[in-house]
Parts: C-alpha cells; structure tokens; sequence
C-alpha cells in the first residue's frame, strides 16, 4: 500500500503493508532514529510522535490509518527551545526517552505556553525514565516555555 505522509514539514510517499506500525516506517523507511523503540506496548513512550499536532505512540500507531497525517518527529526540534532547555538543565542522563518526552513537551507548551507545574507532570505522565531525571526534565519544560515566551514578545 502507498501512503503519502507529511513528515517534519516535507510529504513522504511509502509503500507499507497498512498495519506496519509508524515506528517502523520513520526509523526503517525514512531514515529518521531520532524516535525510539521502548516497550514496543505503547507502556514507555518513548516512541512518541506529533500525529496532527497530538502525542502518539509510534509503536502501535499503524501507518494504514496516517494517510495525509502531519507527523512530526524528534529531528523537527532543531533550534527549539527545549533541546536548550533541555540541555541547560542537563535534563538527560542516558537520554533513552527524550525523544518521545520532547515531543509530549512540545504538543503541551503549543497548546498552552504557560503551564504549571501540575500540567507539565499530567503532560509527561505517559513517560517512563528511569534515570531519576524527572525534577531537572521539569524544569527544563518550565525552561523552555519562559524562553517561548520570551520569543514572542516583540
């Protein structure tokens, strides 16, 4: 089956049996490892992706179902704002995970570039690390969203 995807910005055409899970196709077809094979059970999140703008699970999203879909992957925050963040608050220790967290952090701060503290935990919850990096993962959210708005003040 052919299927035309928008990926970071650019349309992609793959030929994919329509249950191939998206993980798949990104990592194998398109080239892009930015997103990371975890539980494969859509349990540890770190295969998240941006499908139109929402976090999911890359791992049990089949392809059949993205047709015309704007995905959005790890490779399309260079230059954002939470990879300084991110880096500043020395937020990864293996680093594992941070893919599919960065793409939960940024669906949260384009939906609302203020959250609290509450919002940013219940916007992660869906993400295992363990590393014990979860306080500095916060606040590099919390970093990035000042940054943004700091941005956008003209």
């Amino acid at each position: 089956m052919r299927i035309e995807l928008i990926v970071n910005g650019t349309a992609r055409e793959v030929s994919a049996p329509p249950n191939t899970p998206l993980l798949d196709v990104l990592r194998n077809t398109l080239n892009l490892k930015g997103t990371r094979f975890g539980c494969g059970l859509a349990q540890c999140g770190a295969c998240m992706v941006l499908v139109d703008g929402e976090p999911v699970y890359a791992c049990m999203r089949e392809i059949g179902t993205l047709a015309g879909a704007q995905i959005t992957t790890v490779e399309a925050l260079d230059g954002h704002p939470l990879r300084a963040a991110f880096l500043a608050e020395q937020a990864g220790q293996c680093g594992y995970c941070l893919s599919g967290i960065l793409m939960s952090a940024k669906a949260l701060l384009d939906r609302n570039p203020s959250p609290s503290r509450a919002d940013i935990v219940a916007a992660l919850d869906r993400h295992l690390c363990r590393c014990g990096t979860q306080w500095r993962i916060i606040r590099a959210v919390e970093r990035a969203a000042s940054l943004l708005r700091e941005k956008a003040v003209p």
